[in-house]
């Protein structure tokens, strides 16, 4: 087996900046290097501006990097862009759908957009409209459709054609719970008849449920790559605490706001945080509390991806350099 085969997506050294005319150059990728396997569901996780569209679209060669290179299944993105979009299919940030055509004609004209033989067209769009849920609104027009259908419709078209590497950026956004399930059990299926789907998102419990391995990104750099069990590691020393009080009282929220805390969110009744244990005494940080208020009950888990997220980038929730897309 060939080394693309392996690993059909394959980034080293990868610069990319944007010189616009009225500002300073922005350097969206520094020097990322990165490798995806056959058949993996591989997770690209930053805050806004880290560098993750900027990625796809180098990889699906909207763009041409600065400098470095990436290849996909074997080609080369600046000198072989033709082969490389004959192996891709993608979905963007915008939607790309045909809004006065049905669900099923929007599934058929992108079938015969990749040439796709007639006599095979309505089978995989029946197939498609089955997997993502859609065959209920076969016949509507996609205009009169929920900002979250017309999303799902964006997804299923691309898993109409055969191509190896697939490339979702926000693929759930404004799905419902319903809506988004039915979009993450196809992504597996697709993935486990061995389809390599590199996807970003910001919604953390969706990537630690579907991706088999994640990257986090921040200006432009990895900062760790890994399955969720090694990345999860990093913070073996951090822990999720959720306390239940009677009523929630300010002082509540004042006391637990006096410890470095990395998380710090609160209910009518219950207060969720995530500590670290080499900076925190967890029984201290309950004991202080109790004398606020009596706990009605607690509970303490270890680290989730969203302690590492937060540790890693900071509490601080600054969004991306300015100008700079995500």
């Amino acid at each position: 087996m060939n080394l693309h085969e392996n690993s059909p997506i394959r980034v080293h050294d990868l610069v990319k900046v944007y010189r616009g005319k009225s500002r300073n150059p922005v350097k969206a990728l520094d020097g990322l290097n990165m490798e995806v396997a056959r058949g993996e569901i591989f997770g690209l996780l930053g805050r806004n501006g880290a560098g993750k569209t900027t990625l796809l679209r180098v990889l699906s060669t909207l763009i041409e990097p600065t400098s470095g290179t990436a290849e996909v299944c074997g080609r080369n993105v600046v000198k072989e862009p033709y082969r490389v979009r004959q192996s891709i299919c993608a979905v963007l940030q915008e939607n790309a759908v045909e809004v006065f055509l049905s669900v099923l004609d929007n599934l058929s004209t992108y079938g015969r957009f990749h040439s796709i033989p007639r006599r095979q067209i309505r089978e995989r769009a029946e197939s498609v409209m089955a997997q993502f849920g859609l065959e209920e609104y076969r016949h509507q027009k996609v205009i009169d459709l929920s900002g979250g259908l017309k999303r799902r419709v964006q997804v299923a078209k691309v898993f109409m054609v055969d191509k190896p590497v697939v490339f979702l950026d926000e693929a759930t956004t404004g799905m419902d719970p319903v809506n988004k399930r039915a979009t993450l059990d196809a992504i597996r299926e697709h993935a486990r008849q061995g389809r390599t789907i590199l996807l970003t998102t910001h919604i953390l419990q969706e990537a630690e449920e579907l991706c088999d391995r994640i990257a986090i990104v921040d200006q432009g750099r990895c900062l760790v790559t890994g399955d969720l069990a090694m990345i999860k590691s990093m913070a073996t020393r951090a822990y999720d605490i959720n306390v239940t009080f009677e009523r929630m009282r300010p002082e509540i929220l004042e006391t637990a706001s006096r410890y470095p805390l990395l998380k710090l969110r609160s209910t009518s009744t219950t207060l969720e945080m995530s500590v670290r244990g080499s900076e925190v005494s967890t029984f201290a940080l309950l004991d202080a509390l109790s004398h606020v208020e009596p706990i009605v009950h607690f509970e303490v888990t270890s680290a989730s991806l969203e302690d590492v997220f937060l540790e890693l980038l900071g509490t601080s929730g600054k969004e991306g350099r300015a100008g700079e897309k995500s």
